[in-house]
């Protein structure tokens, strides 16, 4: 099962209907409460992909003694959090979100942060598997028992404003998934005390651009997009947004269309934003 997979962050639901049995394969539900940056798809009632397992990613999978909004959990956290939903050092472990692509590509990249490579993401998620009218359940599976996956960080995949600071006006090219009006200054930010604008030298890539739906768009219009900010003998690319959450969907896409040297700005806006220090366009 890791040869079909090895090239692609991305599964279908075909794949993953084929393979819901499996013994080491793990399902997460990637669960977010607060949705910024789009119209959120709301559910009369709970329903859950079968033999999937919850993940709060505000709760479990952020740094809450940090200053920053949505930072990065710390080993411990991570390692605990992921013990508890029963993963092991050999699972294979699938990520969906109840939005279709919003918080599964978050939890996606801090896996991979976190050293742990057999992590992907269900393109569509629960609104394409529904859709397709598959089977739903209306309650998690029970964890059998703790994993023994541990973190082995690799702090190489994320950033922090200091190494974005000495980034700007060089040949990286940063990346910004904020909504234009937000990235031109024009709307004001969600978040008190932050400053309206964006990273100078910056680019702006929305999200929804990238999104047919709840599904990313194919490889070839994918392609087209990250050329047009991308050029081609560009070898690092750095991801931001409004605090570290969307970003990643930009940072799935560009993995799966073959993008090699990503980073995540974890702090992101937020974090850039309310520092008077930073210089901001």
């Amino acid at each position: 099962m890791n040869q079909l997979l090895a090239d692609n962050p991305l599964v279908t639901t075909e794949w993953l209907a084929e393979h819901i049995n499996d013994t080491n394969l793990v399902i997460v539900d990637a669960y977010m409460a607060n949705i910024v940056g789009k119209e959120p798809i709301v559910y009369d009632e709970f329903c859950c992909l079968p033999r999937s397992r919850k993940l709060d990613v505000e709760l479990d999978f952020c740094d809450h003694a940090s200053s920053q909004i949505h930072a990065l959990p710390t080993e411990s956290q991570f390692t605990k959090a992921v013990q508890e939903l029963g993963i092991n050092s050999d699972s294979i472990v699938v990520i969906y979100d109840n939005q279709g692509i919003y918080s599964s590509p978050r939890t996606w990249w801090t896996f991979k942060v976190m050293g742990f490579e057999h992590v992907y993401v269900l393109d569509g998620g629960l609104p394409k598997w529904q859709e397709e009218k598959r089977e739903v359940v209306t309650s998690y599976q029970q964890i059998p028992s703790l994993g023994n996956a541990v973190a082995k960080p690799n702090r190489h995949l994320a950033c922090d404003s200091d190494e974005l600071l000495h980034v700007i006006d060089t040949d990286a090219v940063i990346l910004d998934a904020r909504g234009e009006m937000r990235f031109l200054g024009k709307a004001a930010e969600p978040r008190e005390g932050v400053r309206s604008g964006h990273i100078p030298s910056s680019k702006n890539l929305p999200f929804a651009m990238l999104l047919d739906n709840t599904t990313f768009k194919n490889k070839e219009i994918l392609n087209s997009i990250f050329q047009e900010r991308v050029p081609s003998n560009i070898t690092k690319v750095f991801f931001s947004c409004g605090s570290g959450i969307t970003a990643c969907i930009l940072m799935l896409a560009a993995v799966s269309i073959g993008y090699k040297n990503v980073v995540l700005y974890d702090g992101s806006w937020a974090d850039w934003g309310s520092n008077h220090n930073l210089p901001i366009e």
